[in-house]
């Protein structure tokens, strides 16, 4: 009888219990939710988390708030866009066109264009978000590359950011090619030259691709369900696995006191960094609408409805895709005819390039890891300088981008600049191959000096600009030490020592067999960390030796 009681009291709430009853409905509904989920738990464990401050760090964050930019106003513009070519004839408030047969893609956008309250805004927003996208990319990658930052563990981050990239742009240009205008339309046949010169199954992907001869009826409805469900959906999963990522990873920073690979210096998530975030997105956000309510972006009603016989006079690429257009545009019209076939080189050739420029970029990580045999985890940054040939092929890559983006737009700069349109084809194809090796070795050559300015600050101090005369008549400079915080800024970086081959024979006076890869290996890391890619930092008995007076001012 004790026993059963004893359970029956043991089941009922203690009096004493000392766990708060929620103050309001809210606060119940997030005990019920949490009870469920766990949401508290994994929050306390996350909130918190700590990120570095520094402004570089933003470029990511203004991808991520223009790609929501873009998604908010893409959807909108689905709910009056129609993503088809049957034909209709225009009679809406754009009187020059009013009467003209055109595409229900196009008549569509001018309704979105000039009769949907707030839709050309909203066009030109996400126009110009998608540009915003693209670049801050651009730059958010040149940022990662040129610091390091894709360093193991982040390899495959890299590769997360490099197809966002890709996706983007192929997005962006699937994007513009909707509303069927003369200039989109001249891009789509642009595009289809392009695949017509891939051998033997060039005509089939064209077919495949648009249903038919082109222009056929049936590639802006596919257009469109690329654009705004497949590459979206992907770009959306690739995104959600970067930001994993970044949060498991932990978040790189800059070198200083008290900072080191297993620890990070910053401010917490919440409440901090999420507030600056926040208004961060509403910063980017506010540009871009200013940006899109002041400078007009792709106006269709300009280029008027395409027709497969005209041609847009100042037809260009956004210029994002300049590197294309360029490769193409100065390839010589070279053709190869063989058993009643004709091979284009004039344009497959570059269509070869393209991809090949991009994959090297993706797997750079892993051909540095592969150089400098580091398996290493890094969390601390290379300031560029440290780093010169990784620099110096950054800046190569950058150079030549600009050159292949003159020649994507050889006309318009021969009309802008009253220059001939030969000679800008020529200089494009001289430049093409000697402007990125002079930005090379220009850049390997600068990022040396500032390392030897560097060392030279660390051993001698600063200037002050205070002249001292000694008492045999010599007139010096007085310089002064380095704060600690500077020092260590300049001396905190590695300095990987080139690989040496084995020995020609062992100990035995049997020779050794080196492989290809291996001796390519070793003239890599000697090109990177030999004796002219980098400067010695200095040393601790070097800078006790200068400041302890023995030819120090």
């Amino acid at each position: 009888m004790s026993s059963a009681s004893s359970v029956s009291t043991d089941a009922k709430p203690s009096s004493g219990s000392t766990r708060a009853k929620p103050a309001n409905k809210w606060e119940a509904a997030a005990d019920w939710t949490d009870g469920r989920l766990g949401i508290y738990s994994l929050a306390k464990a996350n909130l918190r988390k700590i990120f570095p401050d520094h402004w570089s760090f933003m470029l990511g964050e203004i991808c991520l708030y223009s790609f929501v930019i873009i998604i908010l106003t893409g959807v909108y513009l689905t709910l009056f866009f129609k993503p088809s070519m049957a034909e209709v004839v225009y009679h809406g408030p754009y009187a020059p066109l009013d009467g003209i047969k055109m595409s229900e893609a196009y008549a569509s956008t001018m309704n979105i264009s000039f009769e949907v309250r707030g839709g050309l805004l909203i066009r030109q927003i996400h126009h110009w978000a998608a540009l915003v996208f693209v670049a801050a990319m651009i730059v958010h990658m040149l940022r990662v590359f040129f610091t390091g930052a894709f360093r193991k563990p982040r390899e495959i981050n890299w590769v997360f950011g490099f197809l966002l990239l890709i996706l983007g742009m192929f997005d962006g240009f699937f994007g513009y090619s909707l509303p069927d205008d003369l200039l989109s339309g001249t891009g789509i046949r642009f595009m289809e030259g392009a695949i017509l010169a891939v051998p033997l199954v060039g005509t089939y992907i064209q077919m495949f691709l648009f249903g038919g001869e082109f222009p056929g009826t049936d590639i802006v409805p596919r257009f469109f369900t690329i654009h705004v469900l497949l590459i979206p959906g992907i770009m959306l999963g690739l995104l959600v696995a970067h930001l994993i990522l970044v949060f498991y990873h932990k978040h790189t920073q800059w070198a200083g006191p008290g900072k080191t690979e297993k620890n990070v210096v910053g401010m917490p998530l919440m409440p901090v960094y999420m507030a600056k975030a926040g208004g961060f997105f509403f910063l980017v956000f506010g540009i871009i609408a200013a940006i899109s309510a002041i400078a007009t972006i792709n106006p269709i009603w300009a280029y008027g409805p395409y027709r497969p016989d005209q041609v847009s006079t100042d037809a260009q690429p956004d210029w994002y895709m300049g590197f294309s257009e360029g490769l193409i545009r100065v390839m010589p019209g070279w053709e190869v005819r063989a058993w009643g076939h004709t091979l284009n080189l004039g344009v497959f050739i570059p269509l070869m390039i393209f991809p090949l420029v991009l994959v090297s970029i993706a797997v750079y990580p892993f051909i540095e890891s592969w150089i400098t045999g580091d398996k290493r985890e890094h969390h601390i940054l290379d300031r560029p300088r440290n780093a010169p040939v990784r620099t110096a092929l950054g800046a190569a890559w950058i150079a030549e981008y600009l050159v292949l983006l003159i020649g994507g737009g050889n006309d318009l700069f021969a009309t802008h600049f009253h220059l001939s349109l030969n000679s800008i084809t020529y200089f494009v194809r001289v430049g093409f191959f000697v402007v990125p090796v002079l930005v090379f070795f220009i850049t390997k050559r600068w990022c040396l000096g500032l390392q030897r300015r560097d060392k030279e600050k660390v051993l001698h101090g600063r200037e002050t600009g205070v002249i001292k005369r000694l008492p045999h008549g010599e007139f010096v400079e007085v310089h002064a030490q380095l704060p600690q915080d500077k020092l260590y800024k300049y001396v905190a970086h590695e300095q990987h020592e080139p690989l040496e081959l084995p020995a020609q024979v062992d100990e035995n006076g049997v020779k050794r067999k080196v492989g290809r890869m291996e001796k390519t290996r070793a003239k890599l890391s000697q090109g990177y960390f030999g004796e002219g890619g980098q400067i010695p930092k200095p040393t601790a008995e070097e800078h006790r030796e200068i400041t302890s007076g023995h030819g120090h001012h």
